[in-house]
């Protein structure tokens, strides 16, 4: 009942003071909110990647000329196939198509290409030819369904209509929003390949422990080749994020500057009001641990409101507003990337450390000047 009762007077005593407490508690929140945005979106850009990547090959097979990505002789494939340890080959046929009309860049990939599990919401994959399949992404975009016709350019800037057979998504949103899938004949047409070229090859390895040895394999039998391993991909996604993340905050670093002063602030003293507030509750009897614990339930209360307000206001701007202010840095195709909105995934690992390291030092401030001022004499704290 006691702690109750010290409990019920921090928060009269913080309503009291209600107006500066709800400064304190804007600055603390928009600082937690900055720094949950960024790890959030950077977080939930991490899972999309690793659910993107989950289903993909562990090799795949690029031709290199002069540095840059080039289309690949399908004959490659005869020769990987050889090689021991590899289970499967498939050359894939896919290209990149900028659509002028929602200004985002779409995915074309050649249903014979061994698409990804794709999780059909609307009709059925393509098996003829002028039909494709359309994400979600697009879907909403361009406006279209099951039935409707989609309309591209190819590379002899000739108007090509496509009819839409199926409306499908995946559990990566990355995947599918800017993905239409049509037969490899369509494709190759569309984008002027040469018959006997494909855009890369995919590997199967029977042994994911030899995904190195099989890659080292390719390049030695095909010098022009570029191997690279699922994993590879992952560890490029991480640390593009990471950099990404870390640079935006370098750039909000003048809000933890806002915060450790408000800080600093509190922990170089009291005010006088609050040491005449101590030394009245010593002269009626209260003891040093009660005052004690009372600033402690003063921070924690603060502290706590501004946290969770933060932490809210954070996963409404990532997951419900998209991310607005950090997007277009941390992913960095977004403005020709069809809109989407990130699955909700919060490391809860994040949340404890971003609490620690923001509620520990506010609490600290809080309880240790008052330590000194519950200390002093009563008469000499009245007096301020």
């Amino acid at each position: 009942m006691r702690h109750l009762k010290i409990l019920e007077y921090a928060l009269s005593s913080l309503v009291r003071r209600r107006y500066k407490n709800l400064a304190i508690i804007l600055v603390y929140a928009f600082t937690i909110a900055v720094l949950s945005s960024v790890l959030f979106l950077t977080h939930a850009l991490k899972t999309e990647a690793s659910l993107l990547l989950a289903e993909a090959p562990e090799l795949i097979v690029q031709k290199v000329i002069g540095g840059r990505h080039d289309l690949v002789p399908v004959a490659y494939g005869e020769k990987i196939a050889a090689i021991p340890g590899v289970a499967a080959v498939v050359p894939r046929f896919w290209g990149y198509y900028y659509d002028a009309l929602t200004k985002a860049n779409y995915t074309l990939l050649a249903v014979e290409s061994d698409p990804p599990a794709l999780d059909m919401v609307q009709g059925r994959l393509p098996d003829g030819p002028g039909e494709c399949a359309i994400g979600a992404g697009v879907s909403q975009s361009r406006n279209v369904g099951t039935g409707d016709d989609l309309i591209l350019v190819d590379s002899e800037n000739l108007g090509v209509s496509l009819e839409v057979v199926g409306v499908f998504r995946a559990e990566s949103r990355l995947l599918t929003n800017d993905l239409v899938v049509l037969g490899r004949n369509d494709l190759t047409a569309f984008f002027g390949y040469p018959p006997d070229l494909a855009t890369d090859i995919s590997v199967a390895v029977r042994n994911p422990r030899e995904v190195n040895t099989v890659a080292e394999k390719i390049k030695r039998i095909l010098p022009h080749s570029r191997p690279i391993s699922r994993s590879e991909i992952l560890r490029t996604y991480a640390g593009v994020f990471n950099w990404r993340s870390g640079m935006m905050l370098s750039v909000f670093s003048a809000a933890l500057i806002a915060f450790c002063i408000l800080a600093w602030d509190k922990a170089t003293g009291i005010s006088a009001e609050e040491k005449r507030e101590i030394g009245i509750l010593k002269a009626i009897g209260w003891e040093t641990s009660d005052i004690l614990e009372l600033k402690f339930w003063e921070g924690i209360a603060v502290s706590l409101t501004s946290l969770l307000l933060g932490l809210l206001a954070a996963y409404v701007h990532v997951f419900f507003l998209g991310a607005t202010v950090l997007t277009p840095v941390i992913k960095g195709w977004s403005v020709i990337f069809p809109t989407f909105r990130l699955l909700p995934a919060v490391d809860f690992y994040q949340v404890l450390v971003i609490g620690f390291l923001t509620v520990t030092p506010y609490v600290a401030s809080t309880v240790v000047p008052s330590w000194k001022a519950a200390i002093t004499d009563p008469e000499t704290a009245m007096r301020g």
